[in-house]
């Protein structure tokens, strides 16, 4: 059995990442079949439930010649936990059962059960592949299975938040061959929510929006942008992976720079105020010598 307590730091960060959106969804569904309702109540993780980690699973993570940019974790310990590396750097740090990553799994499961399908639920319902499909921000949902391909249209603010459900009778797997999801109109990937009852199969795609499967996760060859956390295991072959974690959803880092020292490096340098060196402490700089020329 998973363990459920999570640390009050955690706690705190997990509730302020969920986010409620309160909006009318006008028909913007051109080419899937079946009802189009209000999104009023919806309810969406805008932020990454994993507390910082990209890539996060029960026990193994597998990366094969592919590229992870993010912090990668498992909720069970070595033996049990593993996460193996082949021809695949990561940015971020790589932990196996360590207290932060088995906190912010549990964070996962709470959001997952959080997200998952109620009967008093309200969301337009897809099916189809969603090839040439433009939506725009709201919540959707398919009863079962989604099988998709084509390219998929996001349109919307930087602001706005997209909540997809797959498998809300119960089962249903998400597979995505050849699929493009395209963002319109400054719409961010970490704004965008699958969650999925079951497995999530992404190959030769490129995808966006953080998945919450409940099942493994699959990737294979393409590109991705968001997070991943899965109840059972992470495979990735072949894949340019970017999380959110110091990221916006474009490729962009973040702006965190501190423009003080003692505070640790951010990655980041505006302005390049200190010629040619990091204008706060990324060069090593100290308090009281932060200078460097």
């Amino acid at each position: 059995m998973f363990k459920q307590n999570i640390p009050t730091r955690f706690a705190t960060a997990f509730v302020l990442s969920l986010a409620f959106l309160s909006a009318a969804c006008a028909d913007n569904t051109t080419g899937p079949t079946g009802t189009n309702e209000s999104t009023e109540g919806l309810f969406a993780a805008s932020q990454a439930p994993g507390s910082g980690y990209s890539v996060l699973a029960n026990a193994a993570v597998t990366c094969t010649d592919g590229t992870i940019i993010g912090n990668v974790g498992t909720f069970q310990a070595s033996p049990t936990g593993s996460i193996t590396l082949t021809s695949c750097p990561v940015t971020g740090s790589t932990d196996v059962g360590t207290g932060s990553s088995i906190a912010a799994y549990n964070a996962f499961l709470a959001t997952y059960a959080a997200l998952a399908p109620k009967p008093t639920d309200v969301c337009t319902t897809l099916s189809g592949t969603l090839a040439g499909v433009t939506l725009a921000p709201g919540a959707y949902c398919f009863p079962a299975a989604a099988a998709l391909t084509g390219t998929l249209t996001l349109d919307g603010p930087s602001n706005a938040l997209w909540s997809f459900k797959i498998g809300t009778v119960g089962t249903g797997a998400l597979t995505g061959t050849n699929f493009n999801v395209v963002l319109a109109n400054g719409a961010s990937a970490c704004n965008i929510t699958w969650w999925v009852a079951e497995a999530a199969t992404m190959t030769t795609s490129n995808f966006v929006g953080n998945i919450l499967a409940g099942a493994g996760i699959t990737l294979t060859g393409g590109t991705f942008f968001g997070d991943i956390w899965s109840r059972a295991d992470v495979t990735i072959t072949g894949t340019a992976f970017t999380g959110c974690n110091g990221q916006n959803g474009s490729g962009k880092p973040r702006g965190k720079c501190n423009q003080g020292v003692g505070n640790g490096p951010e990655g980041c340098d505006p302005g390049n105020s200190n010629h040619r060196h990091g204008s706060n402490d990324e060069n090593g700089g100290t308090p009281g010598n932060p200078g460097r020329r």
